[in-house]
């Protein structure tokens, strides 16, 4: 159990948290949620011990080994691949190059055999004689091929690190584990192996993520930060909204029924209290009205932008036409013979590993960048809105917000302009902040705000879905199930895709195309996928033999 004891952190004036009291118990995972800026990675640091606060405790039940997941990706350059992740573990890895250092001595000395026997009765207790395999089992389990587990961390990219440091958390089976944010960068099989080690995980469990399908698959508990304080709600993340709607309902009636009575007296009071024979009942009555005390209804600190593409235009039936398109990349062919056709109703989901195969058909679509071979064709009734994975050079420049937006805008109103920045969540003062110093959630909002200004038809979005807090991405989620036009999107984002596509697509690593008219969760389950996936998988085999 991990508790923490009226603690304050105060950050200058401001108190981020004020007097919080949370138990968190063995057999629950939590999910730790607040609007951005709450200070959810914040209290996690708190409760490792990263960060101290201005007052209170963290206390944690005596024996017991907390983890968490390191954010530093480069910290363990040094280090080899399966060193890291044993690192998980502190005092197993110290025994471990003690034992190393002792038996590579060349004078060992009676004292070195008593500290080495010493030595290996606690690595005995500690199953450390299991440490390489569990090491190697997590790292499989998140895609870390066996290929790498003896290599530098150095020598690995992002994504291979993120799933490194997120073994090194996990292993040793953890009393307490403190998790933020850890979908970032995974994708969907490491992220659906995550959600069955947390299901099955006995110990204490505590998580940040923006990711909804996440925290409703594994989190028995909410944690919800508002306003310095934390409130504990048994269940998922659904279960919490639902619970904290149907709370605030509940409070409004109570204060309508409250005020309704507080009139009925007033108005008693008024009437009879100069008259001498109702003196007494007024009087009582403004003892009754004094007693009644309205719920307090602070508003949460919580703030949603308003998200609503309108085309210009209606689209016609003819949309887009694709026809054995094909891209090499580095002497990889990503993109081979795709072709499809799409229809004025469909949104499509492009899901999958190949990555780099999404954003590169984006980029051609968009006019970018050119195929190797094959063409395609937009409707002549269509217009584009893109949203590109990596935005640098859209923000590259010294302009304000608002003079960013209007260059966007064929109506250069200021005005005009600033009204969707305002539904952005970019209050009048912020119009003249710097495109150039946006946070990467802000420059998110911006992109949206472009694209909602253009009046497109057709939205084209690459991962919209990074940087954004929870209430962001569900507001950009419900702009895009009413949007009446065509969409074309990936996101790592599993509730986003289930609910706004109706047609998936996935680019396999041959750059081969599955293409289904289906939910995101039926595509998933489909046996036929599964089968051409495997089909794929041994043709590949087959060919690195030969």
């Amino acid at each position: 159990m991990i508790s923490a004891n009226n603690i304050t952190l105060r950050v200058g004036k401001k108190a981020l948290f004020e007097d919080v009291n949370i138990k968190f118990t063995e057999g629950n995972c939590y999910g730790l949620i607040g609007a951005n800026g709450a200070g959810k990675s914040t209290f996690l640091k708190i409760l490792s011990g990263q960060l101290e606060p201005t007052k209170g405790d963290v206390v944690i039940t005596p024996g017991q080994r907390l983890s968490f997941l390191q954010q530093d990706h480069f910290k363990y350059d040094a280090y080899p691949v399966l060193d890291t992740v044993i690192m998980g573990n502190a005092r197993l890895y110290q025994i471990m190059k003690e034992k190393e250092a002792i038996y590579a001595k060349e004078d060992f000395t009676d004292e070195d055999g008593i500290r080495a026997s010493e030595l290996e009765g606690e690595f005995a207790e500690m199953n450390g004689w299991e440490a390489e395999s569990e090491a190697a089992t997590l790292l499989n389990g998140l895609g870390v091929d066996t290929e790498y587990h003896y290599s530098q961390m150095a020598d690995l990219n992002g994504s291979l690190k993120v799933k490194v440091l997120l073994a090194q958390a996990l292993f040793g089976n953890p009393d307490i584990l403190l998790l933020d944010e850890p979908t970032n960068h995974l994708d969907l099989p490491a992220i659906e192996w995550l959600e069955e080690f947390l299901i099955n995980f006995d110990n204490t469990v505590i998580v940040v993520s923006h990711d909804r399908y996440f925290l409703n698959k594994v989190c028995t508990q909410t944690a919800d930060i508002d306003y310095g304080k934390i409130q504990l709600y048994a269940g998922n993340y659904d279960f919490w909204f639902e619970s904290s709607q149907l709370l605030i309902k509940q409070m409004k009636e109570a204060n309508k029924k409250k005020e309704e009575k507080i009139k009925e007296l007033q108005e008693f009071i008024s009437r009879f209290s100069a008259n001498a024979s109702k003196s007494k009942q007024a009087t009582s009555r403004k003892r009754a009205l004094e007693k009644i005390q309205l719920d307090d209804m602070r508003p949460s600190s919580r703030k949603y932008p308003y998200i609503d593409f309108r085309p210009n235009r209606e689209i016609g039936n003819e949309v887009l036409m694709v026809e054995n398109l094909s891209k090499t990349i580095d002497g990889v062919k990503i993109l081979d013979n795709i072709s499809f056709t799409l229809g004025r109703n469909d949104k499509v989901a492009f899901v999958g590993a190949n990555e780099l195969a999404i954003t590169t058909f984006f980029k051609i679509l968009t006019g970018e960048m050119e195929p190797d071979s094959g063409n395609y064709k937009w409707g002549i009734t269509t217009s584009q809105a893109y949203f590109p994975k990596d935005n640098t050079q859209e923000f590259d420049n010294d302009l304000t917000i608002t003079d960013w937006l209007t260059q966007y805008s064929e109506i250069k109103d200021a005005t005009y302009v600033r009204g969707f920045l305002g539904r952005m969540l970019f209050p009048g003062e912020d119009g003249v902040k710097r495109v150039r110093v946006l946070s990467g959630g802000e420059k998110v909002r911006c992109l949206l705000s472009k694209m909602m200004i253009s009046g497109a038809n057709i939205l084209l979005l690459d991962e919209p879905t990074n940087h954004l807090d929870m209430e962001s991405i569900t507001a950009l989620n419900n702009g895009l199930i009413k949007f009446p036009g065509v969409i074309l999107f990936t996101s790592h984002d599993h509730q986003f895709v289930e609910t706004t596509a109706n047609r998936i697509m996935e680019i396999l690593p041959n750059g081969t195309l599955i293409d289904k008219i289906t939910t995101y969760d039926e595509y998933l389950a489909s046996d036929e996928m599964a089968k051409k996936r495997q089909v794929f998988t041994v043709n590949e085999a087959d060919a690195s033999d030969n």
